[in-house]
């Protein structure tokens, strides 16, 4: 549990209460002078004493406040929301905007801060008016590299991709997924430059180029009393003291806001795809068999520049019907989720799709402009990702990511779209779901993010229902009752399964149909109950080999690893770590034969293992 920094909270208000109290207050005439009582001490009239000018130190101490904080905050404040706004842009657009957003910054770090506010401020002349604007340049520079340097880290975590492909626009995806993930660094970065702008302010007021006199400033009131300190040195104690108390308390509180409001303080793990990138395929679509919700033909996917041969996925294809699922299974490093981002038009950055079409209803994804996928993405064909703890926005309540999800897509108002979250959470099976919907992600277990992930894929009612290795970080228990729930929510919808999965007992509990999958090519595919009792491929049976069973032989482990694109043996890509490989399967790359009525085999051997 995290406390509020009360005492900073304390300490900061009451300076500021304070400064806006002055008015108010009673005080002194702060540039009333009083020469005949000049460097007096304090007293009951003058608590703090008269300065130089017989001018009340306490008045003048309260409302140079008053003008030091005000021109400290303005700068700071107009600084964070423009330096925001471009590190925003500038790390989540990237291209042109990232240029001249992070560019420019660079021109004005060239000029050190002080001699950039003397120079301007020599030009234009002393005052408020001028020191604002000029505080701001200066302090501009530090929030855009903040805000940049977060989104770079925070663009490609899991519930960042989540929102794009629910089909959120870049703008949502912006203000209500990565900016409260960097409000932290911000704050504390805002909480600096207020305190720095305060320090400068004053010195720049100490050289007589800041508060034009007989206005009240600490930096007035600092130069002032040096001249004096012999005579009266608490003249100098006063300022200084109020300087320092004020920066560490605006310090004190910011750090302390940071920790309260940062719901993830550790670094957390980064997702392996950091942006997404759009890639058109010109090739017309064929049409697809009657009830097929996803149809994929030929898909070829490529790391980096296609000429440079590496291809990670190769010309893979498969189809998904309504009602069914198909589970996609291999080891880790086949190109299993790689290959599904890229079949629903979600290609990763440094990646292109360089063959292929993915149709649904009558669509190619693949060509798709960005804003007809947008439509799609969270409405016709949903994705439910392998680790909801990092799916979800932490600073979000899940109800309200749930709501958000139905309203990118549905003219609903927020309290309708709120009432259909709360609904969607008791229809996936979690206890008291009104009070659910209030929790934040990291307030549930496991079982029971997982289960919100699904609610929101399932909000809008998907045709297609993409699952990357879903059941991955759940015990047992409660990935049984996960499994249970996709298979009722598909019996009941009719929506086509995808299911990504390294897991052969899960794949035998849910699937209707397998696709094997092995260094980016579909070596066997068939029915579950085949595939199973008669393996048609030496990866196929190998894999079955190594599941774990209730009773009989321990597992097998499978030797070698998988190779990887750029460095693929030259004839059949399994062949180095095959038992049953000969000389033509070294030498020649087999095609995926026909072997029986929905079952297909990419061995020359299959006809006798």
């Amino acid at each position: 549990m995290r406390r509020l920094p009360w005492l900073p909270i304390v300490a900061v208000g009451l300076i500021v209460l304070a400064a806006l109290a002055a008015p108010v207050i009673g005080l002194a005439d702060p540039v009333a002078m009083d020469v005949a009582h000049r460097l007096a001490g304090p007293s009951a009239a003058h608590p703090l004493g008269q300065d130089e000018y017989g001018r009340d130190v306490l008045s003048r101490l309260i409302w140079g406040a008053r003008t030091s904080l005000g021109i400290a905050f303005a700068a700071a404040a107009i600084a964070c929301v423009i330096g925001t706004i471009l590190g925003l842009v500038g790390g989540y657009v990237r291209g042109v905007a990232e240029l001249l957003a992070v560019r420019s910054m660079d021109v004005v770090l060239c000029f050190p801060p002080l001699l950039l506010a003397l120079l301007v401020v020599t030009l234009l002349g002393p005052g408020a008016s001028t020191l604002i604007p000029v505080l701001a340049i200066v302090y501009l520079p530090s929030f855009t590299r903040v805000a940049y340097a977060g989104v770079l880290s925070v663009r490609g975590h899991e519930y960042v991709t989540a929102m794009k492909v629910l089909g959120a626009g870049r703008l949502r995806i912006m203000t209500r997924t990565i900016l409260p993930n960097i409000a932290g660094p911000v704050l504390v970065q805002f909480s600096l430059a207020a305190a720095s702008a305060v320090v400068l302010e004053s010195g720049l007021s100490f050289l007589g180029l800041g508060v034009v006199p007989p206005a009240p400033s600490w930096g007035l009131m600092i130069g002032a009393a040096r001249g004096t300190m012999v005579q009266a040195p608490l003249l100098l104690l006063w300022p200084c003291l109020a300087l320092t108390v004020t920066i560490l308390a605006m310090n004190a509180l910011c750090d302390g806001l940071r920790d309260v409001l940062d719901p993830h303080p550790a670094a957390r793990r980064a997702s392996w795809f950091s942006r997404f990138r759009r890639v058109a395929a010109p090739v017309v679509p064929e049409p697809a068999e009657p009830g097929t919700v996803l149809d994929v033909r030929g898909l070829t996917v490529a790391i980096g520049d296609p000429g440079d041969g590496k291809l990670a996925v190769r010309d893979v294809s498969f189809h998904v019907r309504e009602g069914e699922t198909l589970a996609i299974v291999g080891e880790s490093g086949s190109g299993k989720s790689l290959m599904s981002l890229s079949a629903i038009g979600m290609v990763p950055a440094g990646v292109e799709v360089s063959g292929g079409t993915a149709t649904m209803e009558g669509k190619d994804l693949l060509a798709l402009p960005a804003a007809e996928l947008r439509k799609l993405l969270g409405d016709r064909m949903a994705m439910i990702f392998q680790d909801p703890g990092s799916s979800l926005n932490p600073v979000h309540r899940v109800g309200s990511q749930i709501a958000e999800a139905i309203r990118a897509h549905r003219p609903v108002s927020r309290r309708a779209a709120t009432t259909q979250a709360v609904t969607l959470l008791r229809n996936v099976g979690i206890p008291d779901p009104e009070r659910r919907a209030k929790a934040f992600p990291h307030e549930l277990s496991g079982g029971m993010r997982q289960r919100v992930m699904i609610a929101m894929a399932i909000a809008n009612g998907p045709r297609l229902l993409v699952a990357d290795e879903p059941t991955t970080a759940l015990d047992v228990t409660i990935q049984a009752q996960v499994l249970d729930l996709l298979a009722s929510l598909k019996r009941d919808s009719g929506l086509g399964l995808l299911f990504i999965t390294h897991s052969l007992p899960v794949v035998a509990e849910i699937a209707d149909r397998v696709a094997v999958m092995y260094a980016g090519e579909i070596l066997e595919e068939g029915p579950t109950a085949e595939i199973f009792a008669d393996p048609r491929h030496p990866y196929t049976a190998a894999l079955l080999r190594s599941a774990p069973k209730d009773d009989g032989p321990a597992p097998e482990g499978i030797p070698g690893t998988v190779p990887v694109p750029g460095d693929l043996p030259a004839g059949c890509v399994f062949a180095p770590r095959c038992d049953k490989s000969i000389d033509t399967c070294v030498k020649t790359r087999p095609p995926l034969f026909d072997i029986g009525p929905g079952r297909a085999s990419r061995c020359i051997r299959w006809a006798s293992l």
